[in-house]
C-alpha cells in the first residue's frame, strides 16, 4: 500500500497508534488501510474501493454520501462488512484537516474497532495481540476470556469426572459384583419405580435346585461358575426392559415388565427352567442344576404391594419345590389354600 505524498508522515503513526483504521478522500475511496484492517478484507480488494463498497454503515441514518457521512463526524457509527463474515464493527469519522475534504485538508480517517465481536474475528481473520494498539486493553481483555474458558473448562472435565464416578459408584453400588446382574438394593429401587408409575408387571422368584450339591462335591469355584452362567442364561432369556437380580447365594428374582397373562409367564418360566437345566462345565466336570421358580403378577391385585408381591411369589416357589422341583407356580390368590387346582398343576416335568 502507498500512501498519498501529503500522508506519508500521518500513515506510520496511525498505523502504529490504531492499526484497524482507513483514510479516506473527499469521494469516500480507501487511499489508506492500517495494517490490522487489511487482514479484514478478501484478497481481491484493494485500495481504491469506496467505504460504502466495504462496508454497510446502519447507524446512524445518513444519505448514503461522503458528505452526509462527513456531517455524523464525532459519532458512533455502527457498520459491518460487507464480505463474509460480515464481522459487526464500531467506528468514528473524523476529518484529517478542517471539516469538509473541500475546505483544504481533503482526507477524513475511519477508525475502527470489534467492539463485542472481538472473540469471533480474532478466530475469523487469526488476528493476534501485535494487531491491536499498544494501549488497547482488548488485548488484556482476550487474555481474561481465555483464562476464564480455559478454566471453566479445567471445571467442566473436573465435573465429567466426578459425575463418572459417581455414576460408577451408583452403578457398583446396584450390581452383584459375581454376576453382573442387579442386587437387592437396586431390586428395590426398580420396584418401587414401577409401583410409583402404576405400570403392571410380573415378578418371578428363582431358586437353584441341586445347587449346594455342587458347592460340596466340587468346590465355591465350580459354584461361582455356575451361577455366572445362569445369569448368562436368564439375561439371554429376558428381554432388555426387563430385570433380572441376584437376592442371595442361590436365589434370583427376574421382573417382567408389562406382562400380564399368566400362560405367558408359565412358557417364559419352563424355558428359563430348560435353560437352566443345560449342563454346566467346570475343570472338565460336568455341573447339573435345576430350579424352581415361584410367580406373582401384579394384575391380579386391586392394589399390588411390594412385600404382598413377594411374599405371594415365595409362596409360589415353595409350592414349585413341594411338587418335586424343576418345576414353575403362579400364585393364584383365589387358589393359594389349595395349589393343586392353581394356575399350574401340570407345571411340574418331572
Amino acid at each position: 500500500m502507498t500512501a498519498a505524498p501529503d500522508l506519508a508522515g500521518i500513515a506510520p503513526v496511525l498505523d502504529r497508534l490504531c492499526p484497524m483504521y482507513a483514510i479516506l478522500d473527499a469521494q469516500g475511496r480507501v487511499v489508506h488501510a492500517g495494517p490490522t484492517l487489511v487482514k479484514l478484507w478478501p484478497s481481491d480488494m484493494a485500495i481504491g474501493q469506496t467505504v460504502f463498497g466495504l462496508f454497510n454503515i446502519r447507524r446512524p441514518i445518513f444519505d448514503g454520501t461522503m458528505q452526509g457521512l462527513l456531517r455524523l463526524s464525532g459519532s458512533k457509527l455502527h457498520l459491518s462488512l460487507r464480505a463474509p463474515p460480515h464481522t459487526d464493527l464500531k467506528g468514528v469519522l473524523v476529518p484529517l484537516c478542517g471539516p469538509q475534504p473541500d475546505e483544504g485538508g481533503r482526507y477524513a480517517v475511519l477508525n475502527l474497532s470489534f467492539g463485542i465481536s472481538v472473540q469471533e474475528a480474532v478466530r475469523a481473520f487469526s488476528l493476534t495481540g501485535g494487531d491491536f494498539a499498544v494501549t488497547d486493553p482488548t488485548v488484556e481483555m482476550l487474555y481474561l476470556i481465555e483464562a476464564k474458558s480455559a478454566a471453566m473448562e479445567a471445571s467442566r472435565k473436573l465435573n465429567q469426572r466426578l459425575q463418572g464416578a459417581k455414576v460408577a459408584a451408583e452403578e457398583q453400588a446396584f450390581t452383584d459384583t459375581l454376576t453382573g446382574l442387579k442386587n437387592r438394593r437396586a431390586l428395590d429401587a426398580i420396584l418401587t419405580r414401577l409401583m410409583d408409575s402404576e405400570q403392571d408387571f410380573a415378578l418371578l422368584h428363582v431358586d437353584l435346585d441341586y445347587f449346594k450339591t455342587v458347592n460340596d462335591s466340587l468346590g465355591h469355584a465350580a459354584g461361582d461358575h455356575v451361577l455366572q452362567a445362569v445369569a448368562a442364561a436368564m439375561v439371554d432369556e429376558t428381554r432388555s426392559v426387563d430385570t433380572v437380580a441376584r437376592t442371595g447365594g442361590d436365589e434370583f428374582v427376574i421382573i417382567l415388565s408389562g406382562v400380564t397373562d399368566p400362560a405367558r409367564v408359565g412358557e417364559i418360566a419352563a424355558r428359563l427352567i430348560a435353560r437352566i437345566e443345560r449342563p454346566v462345565m467346570f475343570q472338565g466336570q460336568t455341573c447339573r442344576i435345576s430350579a424352581s421358580i415361584g410367580a406373582a403378577l401384579t394384575c391380579d391385585y386391586d392394589v399390588p404391594r411390594v412385600p404382598r408381591l413377594i411374599e405371594d411369589a415365595d409362596h409360589a416357589l415353595y409350592a414349585a419345590k413341594h411338587r418335586g422341583r424343576g418345576c414353575h407356580v403362579v400364585y393364584e390368590p383365589q387358589a393359594q389354600a389349595d395349589w393343586s387346582v392353581g394356575r399350574n398343576a401340570d407345571s411340574c416335568p418331572h
